[in-house]
């Protein structure tokens, strides 16, 4: 039989590979729930939700809320500095875009200086459709 620790550890452990395996995408709990169910390793959503809250305070995890309707996303991070760019996010296949590009920083800039507003790069995501899925659509 095994200890509670150990099961809790298996469970950390699947949770952070999943969160690593879809690191280009924003995920959700009930996503991640159905993931570990068909595992065979069932969570409790609220043992989801606090691990994923730990994984926020240790900055491996970005939390998002994007419409407000929809409860929060996550997203694996690690250590890729995703506080210094900008997202594209795909409507078709949810893959999530980290672009480092000096044009958005110069609009970023503009926006500063202009209209005295500061943006947060890590909050900001632009929609639309990647190239991946815009290929498949014009075949």
């Amino acid at each position: 039989m095994k200890r509670d620790s150990e099961y809790n550890t298996r469970q950390k452990e699947k949770l952070l590979d999943y969160l690593i395996e879809n690191k280009d995408k924003h995920t959700n709990v009930p996503t991640i729930s159905a993931y570990l169910s068909a595992e065979g390793t069932p969570v409790g959503v609220a043992t989801i939700y606090r691990r994923l809250d730990k994984l926020v305070d240790q900055g491996l995890v970005r939390k998002y809320v994007i419409d407000g309707k929809t409860g929060a996303c996550y997203q694996y991070i690690g250590d890729n500095g995703c506080s210094e760019h900008f997202h594209l996010k795909c409507v078709r296949c949810d893959k999530l875009i980290h672009i480092n590009c000096s044009h958005l920083m110069e609009i970023n800039d503009h926006i500063r200086e202009h209209h005295g507003f500061v943006i947060d790069p890590s909050k900001t995501v632009f929609y639309g459709i990647c190239s991946d899925c815009a290929e498949a659509e014009n075949k």
